[in-house]
């Protein structure tokens, strides 16, 4: 089965092109991993090392990254089915996603109550959209309950259960992602050293993702966020004396451009329903950093709200051609 890009971002994924181990696995680290780079001034894509970052961001820049961790949330039924704990709402319910092996379960659940390990009965209150279900888990704490029932989430596409510290990044201080925040997975002690060596500025924002799965053709639902006052006064510092803000992730742009009013940064929290795209464009990001999305994903607009859409076209269809992995333990790309 061949990749082809046939128009801009239809395009069919070669199972070829999935990443199926982390970089540490098939390679020899988590920075080794590739990294495009596409200059939105200049119009260039090149092919670089996710290591030449230092060389590649300017003095006076600011990489702001997701802090959140990722919690093992994935947890078996007795009916067979998995749950994936997806985020919680501003009323303290969550949402979940069903799952009957490798695809979405959509259909009935006998009255509406899943068996869970340690005696627990979760209710299935309401669906959400077509995939979810808003449910109040009747534990004490989820992510407690998670750490001791629960395994990260894997897709089809990763060929093993991987342990839940392949799913967490350097900058993971704040457990509360369903899924990793994987564009800053390939960074390192080392390159961080570097890169503030090198006069680059990093902040942290905390954005708790969801399930990814939804991401094909349905809007994001409102995720958990926090930018703090340190960050905030970051930002308008590295704006002030003419540096670049580039985000570290599509999260990192979420809960940035949340945060904005009138093309200032300022400290907020709360649940975000925040959808960036070309007709609610970015005020804050000049870039980002991120790993590669799939055919008609939401994530996609973002990128056009950043980046001018055929650039981007021809940054994936460059991608494609050489052979660049997609998924949360591939490579990268540097839009600039």
């Amino acid at each position: 089965m061949s990749t082809t890009l046939t128009e801009p971002f239809a395009f069919a994924l070669d199972a070829a092109l999935e990443a199926r181990r982390p970089a540490e696995v098939r390679g020899t680290g988590r920075s080794d991993v590739r990294m495009l780079v596409t200059d939105k001034a200049t119009g260039a894509i090149t092919h670089q090392h996710f290591e030449d970052l230092p060389a590649l961001v300017r003095p006076g820049d600011l990489l702001v990254v997701n802090n959140s961790g990722t919690l093992p949330a994935a947890v078996l039924t007795r009916q067979g089915l998995r749950v994936h704990f997806s985020s919680v709402r501003p009323d303290g319910s969550w949402l979940v996603e069903l799952r009957d092996r490798d695809k979405p379960y959509l259909g009935d659940v006998i009255g509406r109550t899943l068996d869970l390990p340690g005696g627990v009965h979760l209710y299935l209150e309401r669906r959400f959209g077509k995939r979810l279900w808003v449910t109040r888990p009747p534990v004490k704490s989820v992510a407690d309950y998670l750490v001791r029932y629960g395994r990260p989430i894997r897709y089809t596409y990763v060929d093993q259960q991987w342990p839940l510290s392949a799913y967490q990044t350097a900058f993971a201080t704040v457990p509360g992602s369903a899924e990793m925040p994987s564009a800053a997975r390939p960074f390192t002690p080392e390159i961080v050293t570097r890169l503030v060596s090198a006069g680059v500025g990093i902040a942290p924002v905390t954005l708790h993702t969801g399930v990814a799965s939804l991401e094909s053709d349905e809007d994001p639902y409102p995720e958990w966020f926090e930018v703090g006052e340190y960050t905030a006064r970051a930002v308008e510092s590295a704006k002030a004396a003419g540096g670049r803000v580039i985000a570290v992730g599509t999260t990192a742009v979420r809960a940035l451009e949340t945060a904005a009013e009138g093309g200032r940064v300022a400290a907020a929290s709360g649940h975000t329903e925040r959808i960036v795209s070309t007709a609610d464009p970015v005020t804050v990001v000049d870039g980002l950093l991120t790993g590669f999305h799939e055919p008609r994903s939401t994530h996609l607009s973002m990128l056009e709200a950043i980046c001018e859409t055929e650039l981007l076209r021809e940054s994936y269809a460059a991608a494609i051609e050489a052979r660049y992995l997609w998924h949360e333990f591939g490579d990268v790309h540097l839009i600039a």
